[in-house]
């Protein structure tokens, strides 16, 4: 491929749908640890103004440590920039795009919640769920692990999180695709939710649910207008809460003892939409990302099968290997320098975790799965001021359930073939056939 081919592939959503880009980003490395990458008019997108690509490790780390020289709320976190004011208005609000100090005070509350302490709580949950959804398809001898197992344990850890009625927490995997997904046809309009089986408060919330106009685009689901049901169902159970407190992440945060002002609704509407999609997706696409690259890399998953104490460690190496997200934008406020490259102000920077996570500085042969790896510096939940606090959650989930799949299926084989998500920002599999022979 040329170059200009591979700075296709890094930036093309229908590049990550056939595999990821590791060819393309090992050859622009040559280059250096940072490479300018245009935006030319793909899918239907129109043409950006081009952007900054950092590959490096290290300076993946220099650029999220320092939240005053790249910014995450001068214009989103997404490559795009919302064109219309309001939007980046609203985008700006949440934590996920706020630089300290306001994203100290929302963070410091959320931190209460994610502590390992509160975490350790969840636990007999979430191993009944893990254990549960993998004995329920156990006797069939094959499943789609997305769909069938991996899809519920994430919404239903959530559920628990927030107070939702159990009933509701299929609505948070319609959310969370048509986020993610919003460059996937099959996620874009995702309703797998069904009303009748859902609370009052969710058959109200669906009234809102955008629709398609006359040429059947639906808005973009990172606005207020795209999610407008989902932001109607947080403001519902922000009135509920805010009456009938229970023993949830929702009632803390509505009546947590503020050093400062009480949380606003449209700040509580921020951070749920924060759980229902970063606390879904991590999840969601990084335990069947990990099955596959297990299958797909079979001396060590025999490893992972006899010696099941590795498994804390696998995890790890499987984050290194499979991140769930592939980049994160940031703007540059001020002229600076990344890896010896100019940058100018107002210029937008994507670190890619994809590409940091196999740098062959850091790593000794990056491409390799290896399950006994020790001390893997992976920068798969993030680093710096935004590191993810759901980290220790996913962890723990993604533990339970792998542990699960090995000790009641034991190895799994493909039984079809994998269908990834068309998506140049998340790593995600729509679908992964698998099979097992149970003794």
């Amino acid at each position: 491929m040329t170059y200009d081919e591979d700075l296709r592939a890094l930036y093309d959503a229908q590049t990550y749908a056939a595999a990821a880009p590791h060819d393309a980003i090992d050859r622009l490395r040559e280059r250096g640890p940072v490479v300018w990458v245009p935006e030319p008019a793909l899918h239907g997108w129109p043409e950006g103004p081009g952007y900054w690509a950092v590959l490096g490790h290290g300076e993946t780390k220099q650029v999220l440590r320092d939240a005053a020289t790249f910014s995450s709320n001068l214009a989103g976190t997404q490559l795009r920039t919302p064109t219309r004011p309001e939007d980046l208005a609203f985008v700006r609000q949440m934590m996920l795009n706020q630089d300290p100090p306001a994203h100290n005070r929302l963070r410091g509350l959320l931190s209460k919640a994610f502590i390992p302490r509160a975490i350790a709580a969840l636990d007999a949950e979430i191993s009944s769920r893990a254990h549960d959804l993998v004995q329920n398809v156990a006797h069939k001898g094959q499943c789609d692990l997305v769909t069938d197992i991996v899809g519920d344990l994430p919404v239903a850890v959530l559920a628990s999180v927030l107070g939702l009625p159990d009933q509701d927490r299929r609505l948070l995997y319609d959310w969370s695709n048509r986020v993610i997904g919003y460059q996937d046809a099959d996620y874009a309009s995702s309703a797998a939710f069904n009303p009748a089986t859902g609370s009052d408060m969710a058959r109200a919330a669906l009234a809102y649910r955008p629709l398609p106009d006359a040429s059947g685009a639906l808005p973009d689901p990172r606005t207020r207008a795209g999610l407008a049901d989902m932001y109607a169902y947080a403001q519902a159970l922000a009135e509920y809460r805010r009456v009938e407190p229970g023993d949830d992440i929702v009632s803390l945060l509505l009546h947590a003892d503020f050093d400062g002002p009480a949380l606003t609704n449209d700040e509580f509407e921020t951070l749920f939409f924060l759980f229902a999609v970063a606390g879904n997706e991590t999840l969601r696409n990084g335990i069947p990302g990990a099955v596959l690259t297990l299958i797909e890399n079979p001396d060590q998953y025999d490893l992972l099968l006899r010696e099941p104490d590795l498994l804390d460690g696998a995890v790890e190496e499987l984050l290194r290997y499979w991140p769930p997200v592939i980049h994160f934008r940031r703007t540059a406020t001020v002229d600076c320098d990344i890896g010896g490259q100019a940058i100018i102000a107002g210029d937008k920077v994507a670190v890619y975790h994809l590409a940091a996570n196999r740098d062959p500085d850091v790593f000794d042969n990056p491409h390799q799965l290896d399950l006994r790896r020790t001390g893997v510096d992976h920068v798969s939940f993030g680093f710096g001021p935004h590191f993810c606090l759901g980290a220790h959650l996913a962890r723990r989930q993604m533990k339970s359930m792998l542990g699960e799949l090995a000790r009641q299926l034991g190895r799994l084989e493909l039984a079809g073939g994998p269908i990834r998500l068309t998506s140049n920002f998340q790593q995600g599999l729509k679908s992964l056939p698998v099979s097992w022979n149970l003794p």
